[in-house]
């Protein structure tokens, strides 16, 4: 390798970054891009290209690091060398003036100045940059220890990895958050999926920042605000307003609505001026945060084992109405996922009576530090899904407890488990009669086998009486039985019995979505019902080739793979079979299909492209594969084929050329 070459490339990769940092900024932080998305993606494809022709040349710091490489076994505990304390919240101009008189006592006349900046509704992060590099981001956990989210929080656009100007060691706090047309399309993803929907930004960021496997976090788009410089070394500024403006000068984003205020008085005038505005924000925001701005005052004030004296957040009043909360029930899902469920006094929201709301999951109601017998403030979600938004604390009976988060399931008291990656609880017993219930009302569902005389207390009442035990008992069903049922009847009996023949007709897809496969939905069903055509081609295969199914991503793969794998399925598959229940879809066009079953994989340089050559292929039914492995049928290598070739090679791999490959697929 020439000398010239290499300072050549390494002044190129220098200049890469700069412009690369420059325009994450300009479409991240300020919302004014430069140049297109094709523009954008050349220049990263470069860099990306340079850093792979010279491995030496990549840092830690550069924009192709954002997304490591694997999931890490666990996060790390650290301690915080500053400890993060928490706010003192005021619901009033009386509590917040009652705050300031109490800093005016302390200090013996008026604060020189205040700061108002938004109260992003997110997750407090640390951020410590060593040598203007970031070197660890740790969440605030109880103030004093924290997790290690560094690797996640990389995958941030918005924050810069190296920045210049920076003194030798900085800790920056800041708030981790997903907007609200981020979580929009997310859900929107989910749905799609099966998944659960996220319950609101603040809960998709908390479990996002805390993912094992970084290219997940990655996918959910996270944004950071930063509010404080903790400590730093070789930067000293007084005035906090300035310090983030500093900040913000460095390419830093910064919290927006930043004012300094000379007084309480234009304090309540910026609150004033946000109080509507807030909602034009394409993030949540429940309040304003007021700081002293002098350093030096807040060192003078001081603090609390749990909280800052110098600062307080002032809390939007919640939107919606006010009503008692008589009781808190679990609800167990076809997944066994527990979900607590507020019950109201009944009370008008948005035009319909509310007496049942929503508290998500259990982190929630702990957030919300709600207790049976509060007032409670309900507003409805989308205008539509009403949930528990906020608690009037003033209003609370003394003798009013903490809710006890359920350690075992409602319905059958089997121990609940929590996943690494998940925030709710589950129950793990694949009999409980709360899942095996949901599991059945899914199954017969519109949009999966959708059995119309089958539904809530039909269900319940076969469930009960011992007729149905899993979904493939619904065909055994018969007239006689069912007509001796109390409210049944002969002419009901047969009614079902008739759409239960009729459900036998359903397609694959319909099928697929019924089982409740997790992470499968009604668009992934379709997908995988197309490319493999029957249960009995879809239990043959492995994650690897489900991957390989445009649409269909690792998790999706995975989950599919297990469900198959598992014993109690493979045995209600032959049963469905049985019982006539084993829908097959036509997988091609009529075209011919002679390379139906081979699995192939393209590597090296060839005279057309790859996605032209793969979409041949797979009209030949065929499948192409990005990886060599044991299962691969053939490899087609072009000039420079590297390791795939040397991997086929070494485990027996036929190996094509071009040529070879046109005959095939000229017949």
């Amino acid at each position: 390798m020439a000398a010239k070459d290499l300072k050549r490339a390494a002044r190129r990769i220098d200049e890469l970054r700069q412009l690369i940092r420059r325009h994450d900024h300009r479409y991240y932080v300020l919302a004014d891009p430069e140049i297109s998305d094709f523009d954008y993606d050349q220049l990263f494809s470069e860099l990306e290209e340079l850093e792979r022709r010279y491995p030496h040349l990549q840092t830690p710091s550069s924009p192709t690091q954002r997304v490591a490489g694997g999931p890490l076994p666990g996060l790390d505990q650290v301690a915080h060398t500053v400890p993060m304390l928490s706010l003192d919240n005021s619901y009033s101009r009386d509590e917040l003036e009652a705050w300031h008189a109490r800093l005016c006592r302390e200090l013996g006349r008026n604060p020189g100045g205040l700061a108002a900046e938004l109260k992003i509704d997110g997750v407090s992060i640390s951020l410590v940059y060593v040598d203007g590099r970031l070197d660890r981001a740790v969440t605030r956990g109880d103030g004093t220890v924290g997790d290690d989210v560094t690797a996640n929080t990389r995958t941030i656009r918005q924050l810069p990895l190296e920045v210049d100007g920076l003194p030798p060691l900085i800790e920056i706090r800041g708030e981790v958050y997903l907007a609200r047309s981020t979580l929009k399309a997310l859900n929107r993803e989910r749905r799609e999926e099966g998944q659960r929907e996220f319950a609101n930004p603040r809960n998709a960021a908390a479990g996002a920042i805390r993912l094992l496997d970084s290219r997940e976090a990655s996918r959910r788009r996270l944004g950071v605000w930063c509010y404080q410089i903790a400590r730093s070394e070789g930067y000293e500024e007084d005035s906090h307003v300035a310090s983030l403006e500093w900040l913000s000068g460095l390419g830093f984003p910064v919290s927006p609505g930043l004012e300094r205020c000379s007084g309480l008085g234009e304090v309540e005038a910026f609150i004033g001026s946000w109080e509507e505005r807030r909602h034009d924000l394409d993030f949540d925001t429940d309040g304003i945060v007021v700081k002293v701005d002098s350093a030096a005052e807040r060192t003078a004030l001081g603090s609390t084992a749990r909280s800052v004296r110098w600062a307080v957040a002032y809390k939007f009043p919640p939107e919606g109405r006010t009503t008692k909360l008589l009781d808190i029930i679990v609800q167990v899902g076809r997944t066994g996922v527990l979900t607590p469920v507020a019950v109201l006094a009944p009370v008008e929201v948005s035009g319909s009576t509310v007496s049942r709301a929503t508290l998500h999951n259990f982190d929630e109601v702990t957030r919300l530090g709600v207790r049976v017998g509060d007032t409670v403030w309900v507003a409805k979600g989308g205008e539509v899904i009403p949930k528990v938004v906020g608690v009037v604390a003033a209003e609370r009976r003394p003798d009013a407890r903490p809710y006890a988060v359920p350690e075992e399931c409602p319905e059958c008291g089997t121990p609940v488990v929590r996943e690494v990656e998940e925030v709710a609880l589950r129950c793990p017993n694949p009999d409980c009669p709360a899942v095996v219930g949901a599991r059945f009302r899914h199954f017969v569902a519109r949009g999966a086998m959708e059995i119309e005389g089958l539904g809530g207390r039909l269900l319940e009442q076969l469930i009960e009486n011992g007729l149905i035990t899993d979904e493939a008992s619904l065909w055994d069903l018969e007239v006689d039985s069912l007509a001796e049922l109390p409210g049944w009847g002969e002419l009901s009996a047969n009614n079902l019995v008739n759409e239960l023949e009729e459900a036998r007709g359903r397609p694959l897809n319909r099928l697929l979505f019924a089982f409740g496969i997790p992470h499968v939905g009604e668009r992934a069903a379709k997908l995988l019902a197309r490319r493999f055509g029957s249960l009995e081609a879809l239990a043959a295969v492995g994650p690897e080739e489900f991957e390989e199914v445009d649409g269909i991503g690792p998790v999706i793969a995975a989950a599919v793979a297990e469900w198959f794998a598992n014993p109690r399925h493979q045995s209600l598959v032959t049963r469905l079979a049985e019982r006539g229940v084993d829908p097959r879809m036509e997988i091609d066009d009529g075209g011919d299909r002679s390379l139906a079953g081979l699995i192939f994989v393209i590597t090296g340089s060839l005279s057309r492209p790859r996605r032209e050559l793969k979409e041949e292929l797979e009209k030949m039914g065929a499948s192409v594969a990005g990886s060599v492995s044991g299962k691969t049928s053939y490899l087609v290598a072009g000039e420079n084929a590297g390791s795939k070739l040397a991997r086929a090679q070494e485990i027996g791999v036929t190996v094509i050329d071009e040529t070879e490959l046109a005959k095939m697929l000229d017949g």
